[in-house]
C-alpha cells in the first residue's frame, strides 16, 4: 500500500541532554499514532517518521568547563540551581543570533542551525520530498525551531552557505510542508523583547502548505505548566500571535514530586496529555492526506 508518510522533527530544550533524549517520547508517540490508524494500514507505526535534533553538543562541553572553573573551590551554594542557570542562560546567550546585518558574528547560531538542517535532511531521506512536517520543540528548542523556519520563510537569501549545502531544494527541507508546530514550555516571549510590538512569528502552517496539500489544515499549539517559570502563553503577545497560535494549553508536567515546582520544566516530553493530543492530530492528518477514513 503506497501512502504519504508524516514527518516529525523534535528539538530538545535546556539541560545536559544526550542523543537519546527523545527515545521514550518517540516510542510513546508512535504507539498512540499506530493505535489510531491500526485498522487503516497493515504497518501503522511505519507511517510516521521521527528525527530528534541534538543541538546541545554545541554547548555542553564548554558549559561543563565553565562550571568547573567557577566552582573550583566547591564552595558555591545552590550548586544544582546554579548548574541549571548555566545550562539555560549559557545555551541562550551562546546561541543568541546576531543582527541580520551581521549574520556571521555568532558561529554558534549557525552550528545549531546546521544540526537542524541535518535533521531535516534525514527526514527527507525517510519520507521523500513531499511530506507534511510537524515540529515538536521544548524550551530553548522552541526558539531555535522558530528562528530556523523564520529564516526559511522571511530571510531565504541570508541562509548561510553551510546550511544550504546540508539541505536539498525540496518542499520538505525548504519548510514549505510545515503543518504543525508544538511548543512545549516555551520562553519565546522573552526573545520578543528585542523587537517592537513583540516580534513577528513564523507562519504556521506554512503559506505554501496548501499548494502541496490543499485539504490539510495545520496547527500551532503551545503547552505550558503554570508552575514552570520558564514557560509562557503566546496568544496574548499580539494580534498576529493570537491568530497563528491555535491554543495555549495548560498542562501538569512531571510527577507528584515535581509537577508543582519550577522543575516541571524538564518533563514535557513525558506528559501523556501532550503525547496523546499530538498523536491524535497526526493520525487525523494522515487520514486526510491519504484520503482514508
Amino acid at each position: 500500500m503506497m501512502s504519504i508518510k508524516l514527518s516529525v522533527l523534535i528539538l530538545h530544550g535546556i539541560g545536559n541532554q544526550d542523543e537519546t533524549y527523545a527515545d521514550d517520547f518517540m516510542k510513546a508517540l508512535r504507539s498512540h499514532f499506530a493505535k489510531n490508524i491500526a485498522s487503516l494500514h497493515p504497518a501503522p507505526g511505519s507511517q510516521v517518521e521521527m528525527v530528534p535534533v541534538y543541538w546541545g553538543g554545541v554547548f555542553n562541553e564548554r558549559e561543563d568547563e565553565l562550571w568547573a572553573k567557577v566552582n573550583k573551590e566547591n564552595t558555591l551554594n545552590y550548586a544544582f540551581l546554579r548548574q541549571f542557570v548555566i545550562r539555560f542562560f549559557g545555551d541562550a546567550i551562546a546561541y543568541q543570533p546576531s543582527p541580520v546585518s551581521f549574520p556571521h558574528l555568532n558561529p554558534n547560531y549557525e552550528k545549531v542551525h546546521e544540526a537542524v538542517a541535518s535533521g531535516m535532511n534525514k527526514l527527507r531521506e525517510k519520507t521523500g520530498d513531499l511530506s507534511p512536517l510537524t515540529v515538536v520543540s521544548h524550551s530553548l528548542g522552541t526558539v531555535i525551531a522558530s528562528n530556523y523556519f523564520y529564516d526559511l520563510q522571511y530571510l531565504q537569501e541570508k541562509v548561510p552557505e553551510a546550511i544550504k549545502q546540508l539541505k536539498s531544494d525540496t518542499p520538505l527541507e525548504n519548510g514549505e510542508t510545515l503543518a504543525n508546530f508544538y511548543t512545549l514550555g516555551t520562553p519565546m516571549p522573552l526573545w520578543t523583547l528585542r523587537y517592537n510590538d513583540f516580534d513577528k512569528p513564523i507562519e504556521v502552517p506554512s503559506p505554501q502548505l496548501k499548494k502541496h496539500f490543499p485539504h490539510l489544515d495545520g496547527e500551532w499549539l503551545n503547552y505550558y505548566d503554570q508552575d514552570d517559570v520558564i514557560a509562557f502563553p503566546l496568544k496574548s503577545l499580539n494580534e498576529v500571535y493570537n491568530r497563528l497560535v491555535k491554543k495555549d494549553i495548560e498542562v501538569s508536567s512531571g510527577n507528584i514530586f515535581t509537577s508543582w515546582s519550577p522543575f516541571s520544566h524538564i518533563f514535557y516530553f513525558k506528559t501523556d496529555k501532550i503525547i496523546k493530543e499530538i498523536a491524535r492530530s497526526l493520525s487525523e492528518q494522515w487520514k486526510m492526506v491519504n484520503n482514508v477514513s
